[in-house]
């Protein structure tokens, strides 16, 4: 099992490299191959989480561990879907990094396999903690293809370029998709707390910094809808958010231990 986790690490690192020096060099044949090096450690990774659920007889969601690696998966799965919608290799210029980045921090947490704690059966684990690993995903992807829109615009090109038009709609779908299921999260984290805890929220700073992420992004989308706000701006403001989502992802449990300090 630890084979197969190192093995997609090392390919998703491989096809994170040939993908950024085919788009910098130009060059479409590496980008051809960056993409079959994802599908490969996209279904090494796959393999992997199906045999750990095998073995631990659970969805292998649990952890900060887990976690992290579901985050990945989710990562490569939704940069592999877009690529085939949209045909554009910049996609995997965002999604590609981020699933290496994330499997990394995964690789440095503990790796074995935990009995699940009491509050954590329920109905609601593989709702509320498989939304999230999508929702963050899509954020983080988001504030990937922010820093390749301002490496573009550093380059020269137009914020009426066609490829930086097509960027930015793809940011803001992607924090469409994030939003939705990170309200999804929280919705299904209150009703699961009341059942497990007897309260629909505590103010655990897991629950707060969650909220404040789903502040932050619904402050993306009413300046977006309402304010018309496009472009350069928009990048930076993804870029910055996707720093609160890491910190709620991972600084939460190193720093501010709560009621979820289980997923550390």
């Amino acid at each position: 099992m630890d084979i197969l986790f190192f093995a997609a690490l090392i390919v998703y690192f491989a096809a994170a490299v040939i993908q950024l020096c085919g788009i910098a060099l130009g060059k479409n044949a590496w980008c051809r191959i960056a993409r079959w090096a994802l599908l490969g450690g996209f279904v090494l990774h796959t393999a992997f989480t199906a045999w750990r659920g095998v073995v631990a007889q659970r969805i292998p969601l649990a952890n900060q561990f887990e976690f992290a690696s579901g985050f990945a998966w989710s990562a490569a799965l939704l940069g592999l879907l877009l690529h085939r919608r949209l045909r554009q290799e910049w996609v995997l210029a965002a999604s590609i990094p981020v699933a290496f980045l994330v499997l990394s921090y995964a690789a440095f947490q503990p790796m074995e396999i935990k009995e699940l704690m009491p509050a954590l059966r329920s109905t609601w684990f593989a709702l509320h903690i498989g939304s999230a690993t999508f929702s963050y995903a899509a954020f983080a992807i988001s504030g990937g293809l922010g820093v390749y829109y301002l490496m573009q615009l550093k380059k020269g090109r137009a914020e009426t370029d066609v490829r930086l038009l097509q960027t930015d709609h793809m940011i803001y779908r992607l924090i469409c998709l994030g939003f939705l299921l990170l309200t999804v999260v929280i919705l299904s984290g209150a009703i699961w707390a009341e059942q497990a805890w007897s309260r629909w929220w505590s103010w655990d700073p897991k629950e707060t910094w969650a909220l404040i992420t789903w502040i932050l992004y619904a402050i993306f989308l009413h300046q977006r809808i309402r304010k018309k706000w496009q472009g350069k701006r928009m990048a930076w403001f993804a870029i910055i958010a996707v720093i609160c989502v890491l910190f709620t992802f991972a600084g939460v449990n190193k720093l501010l231990p709560g009621l979820h300090s289980y997923a550390v």
